[in-house]
């Protein structure tokens, strides 16, 4: 059987359930169990079969399935695009996420929407898929507004909380401002290429801008603005912990494996591009390199489980960029696959743990569940030595260590000293989280209330965070080979042992428990709100609209609409006067009428 007439069953399985879920509402919840999570099953069986196949000849190809407009030459068409970065990211979003959608039917079977949740977390991969999937950047732009929706009904999905409406609010709107900068980018795109199909681009743009600097340099950053929007880097990343106000298994699935990484693969796509615009990669690279030290540092003093979580994935990200920019481009890829598998388990873990403790989030209320809740124990300690990257036996190690080699080999030793730094930084932060909450006096009286949906998934990822590293990714003749590694391997050495050291003084400060939670000082409150950018932002744009609102609270722009319609009116009454009844009145008019005719035409 051809793969190519089965691909779009990738994309329809999630998307057509999605729909059913959506519009079926008396589908009993052992339907709507067997539906959400059977068709992403079928979607991920689906997609390893398809890559099976393609192994085997390893020639991209692309399905047309029907012309989406055209408008002159403009002519975009919807079609879904299969080669090695395709099938590694469908890969990823199908397989993780048919885990996350199987403990999600546990983690969420007592929700009175649970029929709501299961169509937007299937609508969500779906357009994911479209995204990654997809053979040109109009399509693509499609999935990625897509998932921004998803994003805002699940992180929004317990809105009887006016916060987490809020939270749903903040990342939307966040998350359009780098949205607005990618679709200006994509407009000059099409005006100077004439195409917006990503072999086209790739092809094109080294022809057309051979001899020009500022015009793809221009184009790159504006759609850099988008990446680092939807994978919440600087300076727009201050949405992200916010999220964490959605379920777990959203934040498993949408901001720690498939959309936050969106970004990283949009600039890994279009690698041909970022090539011939080295202003604009440096700065990708620099953005990974700030954001991975903020957001670690922003981690190591949270006290809510869920937001040390958010603020690793912000950081791990940061390394995705970095690699990026250094142009190690397998490695960011790689890395995105492994943290998708330990992050995803770290999230899933967490989830166990608030419902034990009664949906209590302070780590510090928490403390000595080792033994009740053995299970999310050893998946916090798989998952944080993958995190932490513990050498050789961990996914996470082979992939920051290959980011790490490539940035030192491409003579970025600034980027891979602050890549070292985090390393101590993450062994630090991720230790103490597992010694704080897992050892130590019990604070609260936890009960293990796990089902065989949610087990399944945790070990299962809890193998892969652990020989995730064994994969060969089949990135080669689609993204650019990643420089060697250095001949020494003191750099190596060096960066392995700052996370040893990190995981070491984590023993030491918290390796008994931590009964309380240290007093906020001044600095330590600054780098706990995320280094105070939510309150930069709220000065510097929030209250400035708020003011310009309140003087304008009549709206001059209504107030000359509405002389207009009052001048309109005028003349309305003004026409009506002649229209009195009389009929002397009229015979008069007319006379007078016939008078004005007679003497324009002697006139003339």
């Amino acid at each position: 059987m051809n793969p190519a007439t089965l691909l779009p069953w990738v994309v329809w399985l999630p998307l057509s359930s999605a729909a059913v879920l959506l519009l079926w509402t008396r589908i009993p919840r052992v339907g709507v169990t067997l539906l959400g999570t059977g068709s992403i099953t079928a979607a991920a069986l689906l997609t390893a079969w398809l890559g099976a196949q393609w192994l085997d000849v390893r020639e991209p190809f692309t399905v047309v399935l029907w012309q989406w407009l055209q408008l002159d030459s403009f002519a975009p068409r919807i079609a879904l695009q299969f080669d090695g970065l395709a099938l590694t990211m469908t890969g990823i979003i199908t397989g993780v996420g048919a885990l996350i959608h199987s403990y999600a039917s546990g983690y969420m079977r007592d929700d009175p929407h649970y029929r709501q949740f299961f169509a937007y977390m299937n609508l969500f991969v779906a357009m994911m898929l479209v995204l990654v999937l997809a053979d040109n950047l109009l399509l693509l732009y499609l999935g990625w507004e897509g998932v921004g929706l998803c994003s805002y009904l699940l992180i929004g999905f317990w809105n009887h909380d006016p916060a987490n409406g809020a939270a749903a609010r903040k990342a939307f709107i966040t998350t359009r401002v780098g949205d607005t900068a990618m679709a200006i980018g994509l407009f000059l795109l099409y005006r100077e290429l004439h195409t917006l199909d990503i072999t086209g681009v790739l092809t094109a743009a080294p022809l057309v801008w051979a001899n020009d600097s500022w015009t793809p340099t221009l184009i790159a950053l504006l759609i850099l603005g988008g990446a680092v929007g939807k994978s919440a880097q600087l300076p727009l990343q201050a949405w992200l912990p916010d999220a964490m106000a959605g379920p777990t298994p959203v934040s498993a699935l949408i901001h720690a494996a498939t959309m936050v990484t969106a970004g990283v693969y949009l600039i890994a796509r279009l690698n041909g591009l970022y090539l011939l615009a080295p202003e604009a990669l440096a700065l990708v690279g620099w953005i990974g390199a700030i954001t991975l030290l903020l957001a670690g540092a922003a981690a190591l003093v949270q006290t809510d489980i869920k937001r040390v979580l958010a603020y690793s994935t912000m950081s791990q990200i940061g390394y995705m960029f970095l690699a990026l920019g250094a142009g190690a481009w397998q490695a960011a890829i790689f890395h995105l696959m492994t943290h998708a598998f330990f992050k995803a388990l770290l999230f899933l873990a967490s989830g166990s743990v608030i419902l034990a403790c009664h949906h209590e989030q302070d780590i510090f209320c928490m403390g000595g569940l080792r033994r009740r809740l053995p299970l999310a124990f050893w998946s916090f300690v798989v998952g944080g030595s993958a995190l932490a990257a513990l050498p050789l036996v961990t996914a996470g190690f082979w992939s920051k260590e290959a980011i790490l080699a490539g940035a030192w080999s491409n003579g970025h030793h600034a980027w891979w000293a602050m890549g070292a730094a985090c390393a101590f930084l993450t062994g630090l932060y991720t230790f103490r989280l597992v010694f704080i909450v897992f050892l130590g006096r019990e604070h609260t009286h936890a009960h293990d209330a796990d089902t065989v949906r949610m087990r399944v998934p945790l070990l299962a990822l809890m193998l892969l965070s652990v020989v995730g590293g064994a994969i060969a990714l089949p990135l080669a003749g689609v993204l650019p080979d990643d420089p060697a590694k250095p001949a020494s391997h003191v750099p190596e050495i060096l960066a392995v042992a700052a996370g040893l050291a990190g995981i070491v003084l984590a023993w030491f400060w918290y390796g008994r428990g931590a009964g309380v939670a240290p007093d906020d000082t001044p600095l330590r409150a600054l780098v706990k709100s995320g280094w105070g950018f939510d309150a930069l932002y709220d000065a510097l744009l929030v209250r400035p609209v708020y003011a310009l609102a309140r003087v304008n609270r009549r709206d001059v722009v209504d107030q000359v609409y509405d002389a207009v319609a009052i001048a309109l009116m005028g003349l309305h009454r003004l026409a009506l006067k002649p229209q009195n009844g009389r009929l002397r009145w009229y015979a008069a008019a007319m006379a007078a009428g016939v008078v004005v005719l007679l003497g324009a035409a002697t006139w003339t």
